[in-house]
This record gives structure tokens, sequence and C-alpha cells, in this order.
């Protein structure tokens, strides 16, 4: 029998805050979340799973626009699978570029520190 977990249970173990959920469910970026009868939230692990890539793509920049184009695309079936995979190679693309531009600050600010550490060595030493 598949788990279902509440709106605060998920908030708990995405550490994402409920209000946060409730907007991505408005936005159209959570789709196939069940409601009870009563209208309260019903998520499966199955939701997660998409939950967990809704936040990975956006950790990684992608705008929410494009998210929802993404989720749009998958709603509508096998048929889009394509369309889908291009999203996620230019996204992919844009996330390594991102990265190459992130190391070479990372390696400036290494440079510096090793730099101001000598300095403050041969300062500290008189």
């Amino acid at each position: 029998m598949a788990m279902i977990y509440s709106i605060k249970q998920v908030s708990e173990k995405t550490n994402l805050p409920s209000h946060t959920l409730r907007y991505y469910e408005k936005e159209g970026l959570l789709p196939f979340v069940k409601r009870s009868e009563g209208g309260i939230r019903r998520f499966t692990d199955d939701d997660l799973e998409w939950l967990g890539l809704i936040c990975c793509l956006k950790e990684t920049g992608m705008p929410i626009k494009q998210i929802k184009e993404f989720v749009d695309l998958s709603v509508q079936g096998g048929g889009t699978l394509k369309q889908r995979c291009e999203i996620l190679i230019e996204h992919k693309k844009n996330v390594e570029n991102e990265i190459q531009t992130m190391q070479k600050h990372l390696q400036k600010v290494t440079m510096k520190i090793n730099h101001f550490s000598a300095q403050y060595e041969e300062h500290a030493c008189r």
C-alpha cells in the first residue's frame, strides 16, 4: 500500500515550508497531488520524487516559469519526452557553465587567500 503524507509531513521531510508547497501547487508545479474529500492535500512517494526534481531544478537555477513548462509537458505524457530531454540538456549546459564560472571564482579567491596569508605571515614575523 502506498504511503500518504500530509503537507506538514512533506514539509518536515523536505525542509520546505508549507507555504512554499502551496505556492508550488498553485503555480501548477505539483499537478498530481490528490486531495481528500475534505480538500486536504494527500502526497504520495511519487509526489515526493516529483518535488525532489522540482527542487533540484530550482536550486540549480532553472526559473519557475521554465519548471512549469517542463511540468506541463510531463502532464501531456510520453509524446513530449523529446522536448523534456531538450529542456534538461539545455539546463545541464547552463549548470555546467555556472560550475565553470564558480571554479574560476574559487581559484581567484584561493589565490587571494594565499597572497594575503603570505603577507600576513611576513608582517607577523617582523
